[in-house]
């Protein structure tokens, strides 16, 4: 398909996936999550790895960036670990995922192994330093990367770097219609009571551990009382919403791009049928037990996360290049 007829689908994505987060925004939540979330990691993992991570060697500095990746995605299983040093460094996790993005930054510059020591002892040194001249950046960064800016941000500027590239009419309103999700959000009345959610639902929304995100942002909109948050509450729902609607147009997005970026080409026979198989597996995981699938597929979310770190500050800077070359 043509560039712009894939950007008029996504305007329709766009749409879809809003009406349907303000009528149903946890349940889509979790259903996206689930059956979407597992076949985006495995095929864009599959894809990262056919465009070698976005960096420039595929010697020994793609496989330590491929090690300290794996490590990192593996952090918040340490809180299970019953160790003073090991829980020290689990709660020191937002600290951490800051520090590696920084660090893929760093990795876009360089070709050779010697350097790597000095980049990933700079990542390290600017990590710190940041967390002690601005310690609530630092950590709202680390808990926002694998989530909000993750899913929408980092969405946000890939169709900007779309439409700078090919201006298309139907491209530019794509990327105004994911500006003005938010925008409308913040003054559309939200009435609590219109939303019965079932007893499974509450349960199973809350023991994914996804309710402290949705209390972090909605302190950033008001203050709140989180010893006597409901999830029915105004501020809560509607960043569920918010929540809800940037998890499934980010996987939409990306299933809707397989001609774009050319991701489905980097799929081989034999890695096809290993990602439909695993992502089966996934899903009846989560059919069986969803408290037990988030618990499985945690460690792949996060990797996939960080794997698209050096993808995510190309992007930054293409779209900064681009922007020039517009002003100029």
């Amino acid at each position: 398909m043509k560039n712009e007829t894939i950007d008029y689908i996504n305007i329709g994505l766009i749409i879809l996936a809003f009406v349907i987060a303000v009528f149903l925004p946890f349940e889509l939540f979790l259903f996206s999550y689930a059956f979407l979330g597992p076949l985006h990691y495995l095929t864009e993992i599959n894809w990262l790895d056919d465009k070698n991570y976005f960096l420039k060697s595929r010697n020994q500095v793609y496989r330590v960036f491929i090690m300290i990746a794996c490590s990192v995605a593996a952090f918040p299983f340490l809180r299970y670990i019953d160790n003073d040093f090991i829980q020290l460094l689990s709660s020191k996790k937002s600290i951490i995922f800051f520090t590696l993005f920084v660090f893929s930054v760093g990795l876009l510059f360089i070709t050779k192994l010697k350097q790597l020591f000095v980049v990933f002892l700079g990542s390290i040194i600017i990590g710190l330093v940041c967390f002690l001249l601005v310690p609530k950046i630092v950590i709202a960064m680390g808990m926002f990367l694998p989530t909000l800016l993750h899913v929408y941000v980092f969405t946000l500027l890939f169709m900007i770097y779309g439409m700078l590239k090919s201006y298309s009419k139907a491209g530019i309103i794509s990327v105004v219609l994911l500006i003005a999700v938010p925008v409308v959000l913040i003054f559309i009345d939200i009435v609590p009571s219109t939303y019965k959610i079932s007893k499974f639902t509450e349960d199973t929304f809350i023991k994914s551990g996804f309710l402290s995100l949705n209390t972090t942002v909605a302190g950033l909109i008001e203050e709140i009382d989180k010893s006597k948050i409901a999830l029915t509450t105004s501020v809560i729902v509607k960043v569920q919403v918010f929540i809800a609607f940037a998890y499934t147009y980010h996987y939409l997005n990306w299933f809707s791009k397989t001609s774009i970026i050319g991701w489905k080409k980097s799929i081989t026979t034999t890695r096809m049928k290993y990602i439909i198989g695993i992502w089966l597996f996934s899903v009846g995981i989560y059919l069986y037990d969803y408290s037990t699938g988030l618990f499985v597929l945690f460690f792949l979310s996060l990797l996939h996360v960080f794997l698209e770190f050096p993808l995510n500050a190309v992007t930054i800077r293409e779209v900064l290049k681009a922007l020039a070359r517009v002003k100029n």
